[in-house]
């Protein structure tokens, strides 16, 4: 009875700590339900953007390649490398999905700092790069979590979960709570460094607003693109893990 005791005091613990809030949000009510409108308004836009894109890259084909064309056949090769790189030689399916991944938080990333989302105003809160949300890292981090199980049991059917009692049945827990860790953990880096980065700027343009703050963008655009290239690639891996075993 103490340990059901203290395994609900846990909950509880854990639920107060996720009604803790940074700053203010702009909230929408869908059905019964309370979201974060302001981070739907620039998945929406980050989307658009995408959906414009790829639009714009498969409408007209040419045999000589554009500079444009150029362009986007050079990303499809790179997604297929980190793909092929990660996954092995059954990377075929799993390209959309990672390059998916990967374009959604490099050019969420970017939002936050090429685009002027500070003259759209809300009721409460202000808009920014979606991934400065832990809700839209922890939702890429749970597909990743999806998709590695999809892979695992696709491959070895039920016979994927014999993993879990290797070497021995007594690592049994730890994992389990390893496989589900791990998509977490990185969620939580890249909504880290995208927060940092963009309370580093606003400092920085608050005490300094002329010359310094330029540095800090381009850096900031740098480690934004390199972070949507770690959490494709830890992604892809985590993929290829599932379809090899447990290591």
């Amino acid at each position: 009875m103490n340990v059901l005791s203290c395994s609900i005091n846990t909950l509880n613990g854990l639920y107060d700590i996720s009604g803790v809030e940074v700053g203010q949000h702009f909230y929408w009510k869908i059905g019964g339900f309370q979201v974060h409108g302001q981070v739907l308004i620039t998945s929406w836009v980050v989307t658009a953007i995408l959906l414009g894109s790829a639009t714009l890259a498969v409408r007209n084909p040419q045999t000589i390649p554009t500079s444009g064309q150029n362009f986007f056949e050079y990303v499809l090769e790179f997604i297929r490398d980190v793909s092929k790189t990660q996954i092995g030689e059954e990377y075929g399916p799993w390209v959309p999905f990672i390059g998916t991944m990967f374009l959604f938080i490099f050019v969420s990333n970017w939002s936050g700092a090429l685009l002027p989302w500070k003259i759209i105003q809300l009721p409460h809160g202000e808009l920014a790069a979606p991934t400065n949300d832990i809700n839209t890292t922890v939702a890429l981090a749970l597909l990743t979590l999806v998709a590695y199980f999809y892979a695992g049991l696709t491959k070895k059917g039920l016979g994927y979960f014999g993993k879990y009692i290797q070497p021995t049945p007594i690592l049994l827990p730890i994992n389990i709570f390893e496989d589900f860790t791990k998509p977490l953990s990185f969620s939580f880096r890249l909504f880290g460094n995208i927060l940092a980065d963009e309370l580093v700027v606003v400092v920085l343009v608050s005490l300094v607003p002329l010359v310094v703050p330029i540095p800090v963008m381009f850096l900031g655009l740098f480690t934004s693109g390199l972070q949507a290239l770690i959490f494709a690639t830890l992604a892809a891996a985590y993929i290829g893990e599932s379809m090899e075993g447990h290591h």
